[in-house]
């Protein structure tokens, strides 16, 4: 018999929870049975299976991050807003490593459930990029390269890439800095892009 007040929410946040402690890819259903005090085949009365579990995790971590990047860049624009948001996405990062491995797959374009979801943080992200007049013709592009550096920094932090002692706030800083200068300047470049 399932533990009372298990449900299908509270299934996917304890899986959240063991992925932050344990990492993304320790999440099996045993351990998340044995975590919940039940027998792994009652789960399946909660989440149908593995993969729909760690899509699960995917989803509450999706929906977790936009609210932070949301949370963040309320009021904001431009330079300070842009600021605010890498600042939330590396936070989210450090705080739960398990959930945001797990969003790091775009999810399939069959389910509209987590199209949607997914859509969240991109959407607080181009409304960021509208401040530095970066329109809808262009924000994928953009959005693509901040995710890129933004993810392989705090990629980098938490697997231990940076071994120097020179101060990661700083280069962080640095980093998020250059994204500031190629957005003011990004129309410039894009129609540079475009000739070639």
């Amino acid at each position: 018999m399932p533990r009372a007040g298990l449900t299908p929410r509270v299934v996917a946040e304890e899986a959240a929870r063991l992925c932050d402690e344990e990492g993304f890819d320790a999440l099996t259903l045993a351990s998340l049975a044995k975590r919940v005090g039940v027998a792994a085949p009652s789960l399946y009365k909660h989440v149908d299976g593995l993969t729909a579990l760690r899509r699960d995790v995917a989803l509450l971590g999706m929906a977790e991050l936009a609210e932070a990047l949301r949370g963040a860049t309320v009021g904001r624009s431009g330079a300070p807003a842009l600021r605010a948001a890498a600042d939330a996405y590396r936070g989210y990062a450090r705080a739960h490593p398990g959930r945001y491995a797990a969003l790091q797959q775009a999810p399939r374009p069959d389910d509209e459930e987590a199209q949607r979801v997914a859509a969240g943080p991109v959407s607080v992200l181009a409304a960021v990029l509208r401040g530095f007049g970066i329109g809808d013709d262009q924000a994928v592009h953009a959005i693509r390269a901040l995710r890129s550096g933004l993810h392989g920094f705090v990629h980098l932090e938490a697997n231990g890439g940076f071994r120097l002692p020179e101060d990661l706030d700083e280069s962080y800083g640095l980093l998020v800095e250059g994204f500031v200068r190629a957005f003011e300047g990004w129309a410039d470049v894009a129609a540079r892009t475009g000739d070639g």
